[in-house]
């Protein structure tokens, strides 16, 4: 599957590379504790008459998620296994977590989707590369195209027309997304971006949502832009959320065919609203 971001916000040469990025994975078998053994403590606290219908069998397969019964369990309590992270290695409510502890961010995103390829191999040549004895080799193989996103995902065997991909750009520290204006402002530069600020008169773009949402702990601000794009080839509907943080900015992009969009759209939205900065 080749997954393809459909903008990106900065593509400018300052913008000079990425890290690769890493999907936190089930811990390695030196640990003395498992997922199952840490939630085990909050099994009780879900509502009684829902454990004894699904019996204690179910409990114990927390471990394994045999034919699925995992996950149910979990999604008896959403929050709670989202809140310890579980979703990580068992599908919760339908979805899944990346968690990438490089670039500092995490979002869910539907259980059925998978990752790109590309990405996945280079992430696993990067921790090849970083747990080897052998010196590093001369030339420097990270990517060279500022566009490319650290991760993305979609379904199986797809065009690469449906699918959630995050862009990590480098930028100055002192960096603030509020200075090009609010959510509105900057999502009108965006489709003036992705149009070609108008030069293309086969390209429409079109914003219908801009809002702001904040972490008030941490004073991170989100800008939650949806807009369409249409030519005589296609029409997508994108939901994208901007942050930046610490020298980056963040854009998550996910967009779906326009013809597809009434059975995604809960997917999207859900996916979007989840991105968060972890670093």
């Amino acid at each position: 599957m080749s997954l393809k971001p459909y903008f990106s916000l900065h593509s400018s040469p300052t913008n000079a590379r990425f890290s690769n990025f890493l999907i936190a994975q089930q811990p390695s078998g030196d640990r003395k504790t498992t997922p199952a053994e840490e939630f085990s403590p909050l099994v009780e606290k879900f509502n009684r008459r829902l454990l004894l219908g699904v019996g204690s069998s179910s409990v114990l397969a927390i471990g394994a998620n045999f034919g699925g019964i995992t996950s149910f369990v979990l999604g008896l309590s959403p929050e709670i296994g989202r809140n310890l992270k579980l979703d990580v290695v068992y599908p919760i409510g339908g979805y899944s977590r990346c968690i990438d502890t490089v670039e500092g961010f995490e979002f869910i995103y539907p259980a059925t989707w998978v990752g790109d390829q590309t990405l996945l191999y280079r992430a696993a040549e990067k921790s090849e590369r970083e747990n080897s004895l052998d010196l590093p080799p001369a030339r420097n193989s990270r990517r060279k195209n500022v566009n490319e996103p650290v991760v993305a995902f979609g379904p199986p065997g797809s065009t690469g027309e449906l699918n959630v991909s995050v862009i990590v750009s480098p930028v100055s520290p002192s960096f603030s997304i509020e200075a090009f204006g609010g959510p509105k402002e900057v999502g009108e530069a965006i489709v003036r971006t992705v149009t070609g600020s108008g030069q293309r008169t086969d390209l429409k773009g079109t914003l219908l949502e801009s809002n702001l949402r904040q972490n008030s702990e941490r004073n991170f601000k989100y800008y939650e832009l949806e807009f369409k794009v249409e030519s005589p080839l296609f029409r997508r509907h994108n939901v994208a959320i901007c942050c930046a943080h610490d020298g980056r900015l963040y854009t998550l992009n996910a967009q779906a065919p326009e013809s597809a969009w009434s059975e995604v759209r809960s997917e999207i939205y859900t996916t979007a609203k989840s991105f968060n900065i972890i670093s």
